[in-house]
């Protein structure tokens, strides 16, 4: 080979790996590097909660009294010492020992402060033990549970040795930048990485490789010209004016907000979801990532105000913010966290002071809790005890509602010695006029959770009216499950056919529960939908189609979408939950051999994991090994007595082992353990007929009647055992309750 032609293919090559470099995702680089253009921006977010998000313990991060401190809880007591310059707990550990360890890691710094403790394996665990950092005058600076009012023992799924306060998988990914869990299957060992500690620049605006590059004018900048080489470029705001019209008093955005990416920037440390993938960079879609909660019972109140845990998200897509074009930076500045104003001040930025900050409208004196703003439309409730966080949804009061549905009030939030009616004759006296459309579905979403007569109907009107947030029709659409008939087939295609992510994931929820054949002209539309969220709810809806009923390009559609379900739930292969997932499907397409095998990780895994168990012996049901799924269900009892689902799924199984008798008695067990299950009472009280005990069944069933007086099968059972027992009239009464309520 002659010179030439080495010259000629030595310059091909440094063009080739200077192509490669341009095609290759762009690399983080930390916030040192950030601060040679933005130091401002560095300055406003040194010291914010996401700087402090985490940090090593050393005496300059390290809240808490480690002064030979201590604090008793249910019988065990835990100590906080110093050991040269470690901090050390001695508390219960894994066995329900005594033992000493040393604090790793702080973990967040108001108001208050958790610990992390270091594990075999890779692992973080979060202490349930935490510091009040608030002053002293606010109760603050001391120690306390995280679970005050319950014994949380060693064997608890709640405990803090537990894989549900495991930092790798719970709380790492919002406390540190790109954080890669890097769990091994085979050797379930953690090797957890980051590259950067903290929340930092990247966290948000992802990795900053290709913008230095354009920054610094290196080789092939010019190809990252036009969006200078940013990863995510958060422009929504750019010359945006809120301009106030001083008849309504309200503000307008100079320009309808055209895309959702700072919002879905926020959403995935913001929102209450679950994992889907493990390699989320900022920009990406939300629901490529992430499936969203909707507003399920024990997550929100039946008008949509938070309940449990949730975080923000799902609140501010309900609100009338959102729907205006306001982002969050517009309240909140990005880097400090602080609000753009204090106070009041915040929201008079769009909202006009003269008519709004004054007593005559809020009808309270001006700096009094009643005179704030968010008091009264962001009311906030407390979560890890000390912590009070406010609803997103920035709702007109409506104590109306709380007065007719039991929803909380903001009224009584703080007026504590009066009630929902007191608050409601003061606000129909001051508003006469107030709309009353707001939280209008709370009726609906209401219905379907008492499962009162018509609502269904109601359900399907808010799943198609076009005027409600999204995030409450997908509510409704996936409430429908219970209440489906043929006229609704109308909203459900709707709802798969919906420009609203939300809407389509809800619906699929509801084809899940179709008969097989009815799943696949709804369900294989989305198995190329561009969000990955709805690719494989789609996937899991035909898992029990036979291959052999499909067309080779439906086959092959339809692998690819299972293949995506089996990578979203490897992305949480640490859970139990992804596990059982895996098993579920496994055991749809026929797999019975990788079910049991998925069902018994998952029990490893998490040993109080009681759904493991459960499907494992469901595994041995199809085998026809009811012996076998028998034994699995009396260990998960061991593991976790009074567990209502593992007696309910015994007492089943003696069912089919013709063991009546005592099948009875384990199925009492259940309905005693899980007495808000009108399920478990419902095949206990059945379960007793079918043993010549009808008089028994029909006291259980009655008593049942009056904690669920809308449950469809109490009712038919009431009807039916009663007519078979030659009680006329109550067969009657109880069938025309039951037709009342399937109207």
């Amino acid at each position: 080979m002659n010179l030439k032609m080495l010259l000629f293919l030595a310059g091909l090559g440094v063009f080739q790996a200077a192509t490669a470099a341009l095609e290759a995702p762009p690399q983080y680089v930390g916030r040192s590097i950030c601060t040679e253009c933005h130091a401002q921006q560095v300055e406003q977010w040194s010291n914010s909660h996401h700087d402090l998000a985490m940090q090593a313990a050393d005496e300059k991060t390290v809240l808490g009294d480690f002064n030979d401190a201590s604090l008793t809880q249910f019988g065990v007591t835990s100590s906080f010492y110093r050991e040269g310059d470690r901090f050390m707990v001695r508390t219960e550990g894994p066995d329900g020992e005594l033992r000493d360890y040393r604090v790793k890691y702080t973990f967040g710094i108001a108001p208050l402060q958790q610990y992390l403790i270091e594990f075999p394996g890779g692992r973080l665990q979060a202490l349930s033990l935490a510091w009040d950092a608030r002053p002293k005058v606010q109760g603050g600076q001391r120690w306390f549970h995280l679970y005050p009012n319950e014994k949380i023992a060693h064997d608890d799924q709640l405990h803090w040795t537990r894989p549900s306060q495991n930092w790798n998988s719970m709380c790492a990914e919002c406390h540190s930048t790109q954080l890669r869990k890097n769990y091994d299957q085979t050797t379930r060992i953690f090797a957890t990485t980051w590259s950067e500690i903290d929340v930092s620049c990247e966290a948000c605006h992802g990795p900053g490789g290709d913008h230095i590059s354009w920054a610094r004018k290196q080789p092939g900048w010019e190809k990252l010209n036009a969006g200078k080489g940013l990863v995510l470029k958060l422009d929504e705001r750019r010359e945006v004016v809120w301009t106030i019209d001083p008849e309504t008093g309200n503000a307008t955005r100079s320009r309808p907000r055209g895309s959702q990416k700072e919002i879905e920037m926020c959403a995935p440390c913001h929102a209450r979801r679950s994992p889907i993938s493990k390699d989320y960079v900022p920009g990406d879609p939300f629901m490529d990532h992430y499936r969203p909660q909707l507003l399920d019972e024990g997550m929100y109140f039946s008008d949509g105000q938070i309940d449990d845990e949730v975080y923000v998200y799902g609140s501010f897509l309900q609100s009338r913010m959102y729907h205006a074009g306001v982002t969050c930076s517009d309240c909140h500045e990005p880097h400090s966290l602080a609000l753009r104003a204090p106070g009041n001040g915040v929201c008079l930025q769009c909202h006009l002071a003269s008519k709004y900050d004054r007593s005559t409208h809020h009808f309270h004196k001006s700096d009094s809790e009643g005179g704030s703003c968010a008091e009264c439309h962001m009311p906030p409730r407390t979560y890890m005890v000390v912590d009070p966080r406010h609803d997103h949804s920035m709702r007109i009061p409506r104590p109306d509602l709380s007065q007719k549905l039991g929803t909380p009030s903001a009224c009584t939030n703080c007026h504590t010695d009066q009630d929902a009616a007191w608050a409601a004759d003061h606000f129909r006296r001051w508003y006469p006029e107030s709309p009353q459309r707001q939280q209008a579905y709370a009726e609906a979403l209401t219905a379907a959770r008492n499962g009162s007569p018509g609502a269904g109907e109601l359900l399907e009107k808010l799943a198609q009216d076009t005027a409600a947030p999204a995030i409450t029709r997908a509510t409704a659409l996936s409430a429908l499950v219970p209440h489906i008939r043929r006229e609704s087939l109308d909203s459900l295609q709707q709802g798969l056919a919906a420009e609203s992510p939300m809407l389509r994931m809800a619906a699929l929820d509801v084809v899940q529960q179709l008969p097989p054949a009815m799943r696949a002209p709804l369900a294989f539309p989305l198995l190329v939908d561009p969000l990955l969220a709805m690719r494989i709810e789609a996937a899991l809806a035909l898992a029990e189609i036979p291959p052999g009923n499909l067309s080779d390009e439906q086959r092959t559609v339809l692998e690819k979408a299972t293949a995506e379900y089996v990578e979203a739930q490897q992305a949480m292969a640490e859970r139990p939950e992804a596990q059982s997932s895996l098993g579920n499907l496994y055991l749809a397409q026929g797999r019975v051999t990788e079910a049991e095998a998925a069902f018994k990780a998952a029990i490893e895994l998490d040993p109080a994991f009681v759904p493991g168990y459960v499907n494992l012996a469901d595994t041995y049901r199809h085998l026809g090994d009811e012996e076998a799924a028998e034994r699995v269900l009396r260990r998960a009892l061991e593991v976790v007595p009074d567990n209502a689902s593992a007696y309910h799924a015994l007492g089943l199984s003696l069912v089919r082992q013709a063991r009546a008798d005592e099948a009875v008695k384990v199925l009492r067990l259940a309905a005693l353990s899980a007495p808000d299950s009108a399920r478990y009472v419902y095949v206990y009280a059945v379960a007793l007929n079918s043993t010549g005990q009808p008089k028994q069944a029909v006291l259980v069933l009655q008593g049942a009647h009056n904690r669920f007086p809308n449950n469809r099968e109490i009712l038919t059972a009431l009807a039916t055992f009663h007519r078979d027992m030659g009680n006329q009239k109550a067969a009657r009464i109880y069938a025309g309750k039951l037709q009342a309520i399937t109207q």
